[in-house]
């Protein structure tokens, strides 16, 4: 799944470079930890002409705050792309790298494409359209990985409601694919659904449905 709105050599720029670039992306992720549906990445370009009051780490908002902002960002960004890594090629290529891809891919699908990159943890994914920095904690610092946040925390949400109704037993809605003991409950009674992520530990015990 790719949402794409036009309004994504791999270097670590020299401060004088952040302060030129005008076109800056953040990025952020939803859903690493989860056992089951996709990895969400996000990449967003705010416009200074149009300043979001209230950006903020995705985790520390409500869902209701969350949604609000959802919109906001969506109607004001100069650009944003949100990607989604399924849970088969989490499966295939690991969590890691599934998220790095992601990241990767989204900074690609902007439109225009960034002029600098900041990248909410401590790794930077290869091939990217421009140059980037790691930024840890950076949901918490830079307002456009606060952006990116957003964008995917929401988005996977959505996304593991539906699958909720797709999946009925597992109670995506309520704990969006952790594992939490209900989840695992769940998983030993009923055996991993296709949306679940074979290679994680606690779904491989509970062999192939």
């Amino acid at each position: 799944m790719k949402i794409r709105h036009a309004c994504g050599d791999n270097t670590d720029p020299f401060v004088s470079a952040t302060m030129a670039a005008q076109r800056i992306a953040g990025v952020d992720e939803a859903g690493r930890g989860p056992l089951a549906g996709p990895v969400l990445v996000a990449a967003v370009i705010l416009d200074p002409a149009r300043p979001i009051v209230g950006l903020a780490d995705s985790k520390t908002l409500s869902p209701t705050r969350r949604e609000a902002l959802f919109e906001i960002i969506r109607e004001r960004a100069l650009a944003y792309c949100i990607e989604s890594v399924e849970a088969a090629e989490i499966d295939r290529i690991n969590i890691l790298q599934a998220t790095l891809t992601g990241m990767a891919r989204a900074l690609r699908g902007l439109l225009p494409l960034p002029e600098l990159a900041l990248i909410d943890g401590n790794r930077l994914p290869t091939a990217l359209p421009c140059p980037a920095r790691a930024m840890v904690r950076g949901d918490a610092l830079e307002p456009a990985i606060s952006a990116a946040s957003i964008l995917a925390k929401v988005s996977r949400d959505r996304r593991m409601l539906a699958l909720d109704i797709e999946f009925p037993g597992y109670g995506f809605a309520a704990h969006k694919g952790y594992p939490v003991p209900a989840h695992l409950a769940a998983l030993r009674q009923l055996g991993p659904c296709r949306e679940h992520r074979r290679s994680f530990a606690p779904v491989a015990r509970c062999g192939v449905r």
